[in-house]
Formats: C-alpha cells, structure tokens, sequence
C-alpha cells in the first residue's frame, strides 16, 4: 500500500505552525489593538465605522499570516486603496446605488486580477466607498491614513512573527 501524507489539519491554518495558546493570544492583542485604535481614532475624526471594517479583517489576516502574499504591503497599498478611489469614484458618479457598487465591485477585482494583488477585504472596501462614500468628503484621506496604520501593523507583526520563530524550540 502506498504511503500517502497526512491533510492538514485545522490546528495549522496556510501551513503555518500552531503556536501555544499563550502565543497565538500574544499575536492576536496586536490586530486587536490595530482595530480598536482605529476605532477609536473614527469616533473622534468621523462618523462612518462601517467604511473601514474591512480594514479590521486585513489585520487579522495579518495576524494570521503576515508572510503571506495576500498580506504584502504592495498588496493592501494597492487592494485597498484602489477599492477605496474606486467605490468613492462610482459613488460621486452615480450615486448610492447597487449599479455603482457593482461596478466598483467588478472594477476592484479587475484592478486585484490585473496588478497580482488578491486581498479580498478590498471588495468590501469598494463596496463601502460605492454606497456610503458622499457622507464626508474627509473619508478617502481618512481611510488612507488607517491603511498606513494597518502597514505599521505588518511590519510589527512580521517582526514579532520572526521573533516567536527565532525564540520557539524546535520539537
């Protein structure tokens, strides 16, 4: 009888090792904290919470894998940002409505397909932008300022990421 490997087991998501539960909670507390900044920073300099949720997803797939592709910051830069101008864009066109949001939603994943940047928050990002983007010009500059946040969270993930592999015992 042939030897076949073993399938992955839900224990070790991507490919990436299960760490103690003390780790992974170690990990998680800095998207956690990313978000509740955001959050923070929202109330005080907007009222419009729902545009940047999918921001709070791009930290936790950092979190997850923060070497992964879909987790580079030439991806979300790019994702995010073009999603953002995209669903502001149809939305100053056309208005709130399910036409501009389906074209913002059909240009978003183009742009991923086009430029090898697949970050699927982006497509809840341009769906935001496309119904609810004409309630606060400040919104487009304000969500690039959060991305810049979710980049410092990257690199501060990769980096305690490095430093749990360096310090982990090899079993």
């Amino acid at each position: 009888m042939p030897a076949t490997s073993p399938a992955p087991t839900p224990a070790a998501p991507l490919g990436r090792p299960r760490l103690g539960w003390r780790r992974e909670l170690a990990l998680a507390l800095l998207p956690t904290a990313t978000v509740l900044i955001l959050l923070w920073l929202l109330k005080l300099l907007s009222n419009q919470q729902l545009l940047f949720a999918s921001l709070a997803s791009s930290c936790f797939l950092i979190y997850l894998d923060p070497g992964h592709p879909a987790n580079s910051a030439r991806t979300l830069l790019i994702s995010q940002l073009s999603a953002a101008v995209l669903g502001f864009g149809f939305h100053a066109l056309l208005g709130p409505g399910y036409l501009g949001a389906a074209l913002a939603l059909v240009g978003i994943i183009g742009v991923m397909i086009l430029t090898n940047t697949m970050h699927p928050p982006a497509v809840a990002t341009a769906l935001n932008f496309a119904f609810r983007a004409g309630t606060g010009e400040g919104n487009l500059a304000l969500f690039g300022l959060a991305v810049g946040l979710v980049l410092v969270l990257l690199a501060v993930q990769r980096g305690s990421a490095y430093l749990v592999r360096r310090f982990t015992p090899v079993a």
